[in-house]
């Protein structure tokens, strides 16, 4: 199975082929022998994440037939290792990361398990940034200069980079081109706080195997910008970047 890692938040209109492709993917796991179960992790800054689920359950029961597993994150609360047990497939919204973060640190080992089990995963933005081994969850300075806009620091100064759930072998950054955090995605490789990293575009996502491997497909209708250091050099900040643009196909 995969792992899908958009660089928006859910619109099945504008981007339907990432609902089509997850929902067969769990439809292909069950075989139709029952009802799938789906893991839908939301996060509210308001406060009530229960009132965000139907942006992503409403748009996956217009494809399948699932049970939700609500995992609810309050603005201090954490998951359940247990509610993911048995679930055919992992969906994590977006919003603010470092809550995603916070709610989802202890059971990120059970969310790759169930992933490696076969489980497919579906992040946007937020869900995706925290999908990765090591995950950048916001800032927008590295020594103190502006690499990306303050509004989009996820109310953090200086880039942070925390243990994420595994499911990647590159940290994430979204919204690239229309919100300008392409400059964060590449300062974190540049300063050395990160060797790789994929900042990808709204209305596009990259497409992952469950087997963890640096290959990706790109769907969508915009760019995943590949960052790497120069020559493959490992954990030093070289104060460059090699950035590669990739279209899906």
């Amino acid at each position: 199975m995969s792992i899908f890692l958009a660089g928006a938040g859910p619109d099945p209109l504008a981007f339907p082929d990432l609902f089509d492709r997850f929902a067969q993917e769990v439809s292909a796991k069950v075989g139709g022998a029952r009802h799938a179960r789906i893991a839908v992790v939301v996060h509210d800054r308001g406060g009530n994440p229960g009132a965000r689920l139907p942006e992503y359950v409403e748009p996956l029961r217009a494809r399948l037939s699932f049970e939700p597993v609500e995992v609810l994150l309050g603005l201090d609360g954490a998951s359940v290792p247990a509610m993911f047990d048995g679930v055919d497939g992992v969906v994590v919204g977006g919003g603010l990361t470092p809550a995603y973060m916070a709610g989802l640190a202890g059971a990120a080992e059970t969310v790759r398990q169930v992933v490696a089990g076969g489980a497919s995963y579906l992040g946007f933005s937020a869900g995706a940034m925290v999908a990765p081994g090591r995950a950048l969850v916001g800032g927008y300075r590295v020594d103190g200069r502006e690499v990306c806009g303050e509004e989009c620091s996820e109310g953090l100064d200086a880039l942070d980079i925390r243990p994420g759930l595994g499911l990647a072998p590159f940290a994430l950054d979204v919204h690239a081109a229309q919100a300008g955090t392409l400059g964060r995605a590449a300062g974190a490789v540049a300063a050395g706080l990160v060797d790789w990293a994929v900042a990808i575009d709204e209305d596009t996502a990259l497409v992952l195997p469950a087997a963890g491997s640096g290959d990706y497909e790109v769907i969508g209708a915009g760019h995943c910008w590949d960052i790497r250091t120069p020559g493959g050099a490992s954990g030093a900040a070289s104060g460059s970047a090699v950035v590669t643009m990739l279209a899906a196909g």
